[in-house]
């Protein structure tokens, strides 16, 4: 039998795994002059148009390096786009709080919601009523108004560990800008 060849699946199509075809794959170069690479990241050839070039992923950086946004626009002109489409976005930034994720939607971490439980707060307070629930609790169970108290003491100690955990998460919110 010349030309037969042995299946390696005995009757079972996927025992092996998927697109381990042995058939030849055809493989698109990066478009740029003199590239051997693959070329698997498109870039638009011009503005509003679907034809793509297709680079590998050091030439699609350098294609990309001083890709402009506002190129061709006055400073005035810039400036109204970039007003207008803050303002078009800015409506999808504030209603974040209305998404499915509820309190796990990653503005803040598994410490700080922690800590917010700690005083009874929900995901979404902001820092003065931290600060507020802070105080309310502190004048509660501070080692000055109840002396020799171990149980007050103890809740004292996780309020200030649970407030010092939510001000240095604001630290880092306006570090960030």
């Amino acid at each position: 039998m010349v030309g037969a060849r042995r299946s390696m699946d005995w009757g079972f199509p996927r025992w092996r795994g998927y697109g381990s075809a042995r058939e030849a794959t055809t493989v698109r170069l990066c478009d740029r002059h003199g590239c051997d690479e693959p070329g698997n990241c498109p870039a638009p050839k011009s503005p509003n148009s679907p034809e793509r070039w297709q680079f590998c992923q050091k030439h699609a950086a350098e294609y990309n390096s001083k890709w402009d946004y506002f190129e061709g626009l006055s400073k005035e002109e810039a400036a109204e786009r970039a007003a207008n489409e803050k303002r078009d976005n800015d409506g999808f930034a504030q209603a974040g709080h209305y998404g499915w994720a509820g309190s796990g939607d990653g503005s803040r971490s598994a410490d700080e919601m922690r800590a917010l439980e700690v005083f009874d707060l929900s995901a979404d307070a902001d820092f003065a009523a931290v600060k507020k629930a802070y105080r309310e609790r502190a004048k509660k169970v501070h080692p000055d108004v109840k002396p020799g108290d171990a149980e007050a003491a103890a809740e004292f100690q996780k309020i200030q560990v649970a407030y010092e955990v939510l001000v240095q998460a604001e630290a880092r919110r306006e570090w960030k800008g």
